[in-house]
């Protein structure tokens, strides 16, 4: 097959998965469970200006298997354009992690089928984000050629990734990742802090501009003063000229 009809065949493949593919839509948990660890990664790597390509429910094609879509994916060394699907012959290498966000119905599909499925295609990683129990469970090939996961122990209640080099944890209702000690924010946090920063900057701004109009007006209070001073002093030296003058008036008559 010459390199042209290999193209034609990539680009006929469908970029759309159809509902006998895809798990039953499962509302705004599962939505925004999916959301957040987007945005959180695509932020993180993004900042890292790593070639890390992060996607969510995009057909994956591996060769002679049938198509899937998994709620989160990312490979890395991989260009960030937008996809419409990941065929894994025309882009060189397979998916190097893999989170599905389970909230209800069976769970059959993400912990047991899947997790066979993805190691036998060799994903290093598999995490399981179980919104409905609170739950985090995780899976890691031992080996390049494994293909059967190991469960991963969490550390305090925190998974390491050895692909993505973070940590993930849950709190509060939510998958939080940090990179070390620096905990990872979404982009709608990112803009919250930003806020808090400019109206503390904005009060700064207005106090300095408050201090600064005080100490105008404490100057020409104290000009004005000095300026009064000045016209009492004047007046008093006036008077008393005007005393003497008279004073040798009166003495001049008198001689």
């Amino acid at each position: 097959m010459s390199m042209e009809e290999r193209e034609q065949v990539v680009e006929s493949l469908p970029a759309e998965v159809t509902w006998d593919e895809m798990a039953m839509p499962e509302g705004d948990l599962h939505y925004e469970g999916k959301r957040q660890a987007l945005d959180a990664l695509r932020g993180y790597f993004k900042q890292q200006r790593r070639r890390v390509y992060v996607g969510a429910e995009l057909p994956i094609y591996y060769p002679g298997e049938r198509r899937f879509a998994p709620d989160l994916l990312v490979v890395l060394d991989a260009e960030t354009h937008p996809r419409g699907k990941w065929v894994v012959s025309q882009e060189g290498k397979g998916l190097d992690w893999v989170m599905e966000v389970h909230v209800g119905g069976d769970r059959k599909k993400d912990a047991e089928y899947n997790v066979r499925r993805y190691a036998r295609l060799g994903i290093p990683e598999y995490f399981i984000y179980d919104r409905a129990r609170e739950r985090l469970e995780a899976y890691r090939l031992p080996s390049p050629k494994a293909r059967e996961y190991e469960r991963m122990e969490s550390r305090q209640g925190r998974y390491t990734s050895e692909v993505l080099g973070l940590d993930l944890q849950l709190e509060g209702g939510r998958l939080r990742f940090w990179a070390g000690r620096a905990l990872l924010l979404e982009s709608e946090e990112m803009n919250e802090r930003l806020r808090e920063m400019l109206d503390g900057v904005q009060r700064r701004v207005d106090e300095e501009a408050r201090q600064r109009a005080e100490e105008v007006r404490r100057r020409e209070e104290a000009e004005h003063q000095r300026a009064e001073e000045v016209r009492r002093r004047q007046e008093a030296e006036r008077r008393l000229a005007e005393l003497q003058s008279e004073l040798e008036q009166l003495k001049s008559r008198g001689e």
